[in-house]
């Protein structure tokens, strides 16, 4: 995809900033509030939330029990530190678009909103935020802060990921994670966007991963992959080539003989990485790019409040 027609993509919303506004907007105000009764001592120290006001005390656990949004009257004020982490290798920029196709259908462009969208709601409640990019190199570094400026930044370098992939890079994840857990010092909560394809054992990446939860940190694995084909493999049974994006190997064979296996073999290793996760504490969200952002955004907001 040329760099125009990429760019074009990203003005159908003016900039990344708006678009991500525009989501979290939409989810809070599509959320369904109506009156509680029945109140109880579990709630007495809640009111109704009214559009328009902060979201920063809104109790997003009451919110999962009854659907309804509530703000917690005297809650302290309390400034959360999150650190974001984007898997930039070439896996990532997996489907490779059509020019009608939105940047957000690739593995990388989902990531790349979802981390907006998570860093507007970050800004709305002025909490902390940095950010690390990795593939072979660690490629980027931005300690947490909150300031105006800071956003400015990272919105450029999330751009630039969108607009200069480059190809055959291979994964390290391992080694970056172990890095940017010497890097966040103070206690922050930790969201992962990865396709999970590190090319090396789980075991090296757990340990990676609860190096990660060293300083008391929240770790947040959002596996990022595409339904269609690469959960479901969904392929017309002709002939097909299949390249692997970071080492450039390459396989024939037709899709429907191989369907039924992959798809097993895929289930299995899902669920392995979920069973791992839970072990080790860690909270794991596998998201499709056909899904919108509501998982994102409620898996991050539930997370904080257990944080807090």
């Amino acid at each position: 995809m040329n760099l125009e027609s990429q760019l074009e993509k990203i003005s159908q919303f003016k900039n990344l900033e708006l678009l991500a506004n525009q989501i979290v907007e939409g989810f809070i105000s599509g959320m369904h509030k109506s009156p509680f009764h029945g109140f109880s001592a579990e709630f007495a120290e809640h009111k109704i939330y009214n559009q328009g006001e902060s979201t920063k005390h809104i109790d997003w656990k009451l919110f999962a029990k009854t659907d309804r949004l509530y703000t917690k009257k005297y809650e302290e004020e309390t400034n959360l530190r999150c650190h974001l982490i984007i898997d930039n290798s070439s896996s990532m920029h997996y489907p490779k678009l059509k020019d009608n196709q939105l940047f957000s259908e690739s593995k990388i462009g989902f990531s790349v909103l979802a981390s907006a969208v998570l860093m507007n709601l970050l800004k709305k409640q002025r909490d902390a935020i940095g950010v690390s990019v990795y593939s072979d190199t660690y490629e980027y570094y931005a300690s947490e802060k909150g300031s105006e400026r800071h956003h400015r930044m990272i919105l450029n370098q999330f751009e630039n990921i969108l607009n200069f992939p480059k190809e055959s890079k291979k994964t390290d994840t391992v080694t970056f994670l172990h890095q940017i857990a010497e890097k966040v010092h103070r206690r922050s909560m930790i969201v992962l966007f990865t396709d999970m394809f590190i090319g090396e054992d789980n075991e090296k990446l757990f340990k990676a991963l609860q190096h990660l939860k060293h300083n008391k940190h929240k770790v947040v694995l959002f596996h990022v992959y595409d339904g269609k084909t690469e959960l479901n493999f969904n392929f017309d049974n002709t002939p097909r080539k299949f390249i692997d994006v970071e080492t450039g190997e390459e396989v024939n064979l037709f899709a429907e003989n191989m369907k039924e296996s992959y798809e097993k073999i895929v289930k299995n290793y899902f669920e392995n990485i979920s069973n791992t996760c839970s072990a080790y504490k860690i909270k794991y969200v596998p998201v499709s790019v056909d899904e919108n952002f509501e998982k994102i955004i409620t898996t991050y907001l539930v997370e904080k409040q257990k944080f807090g």
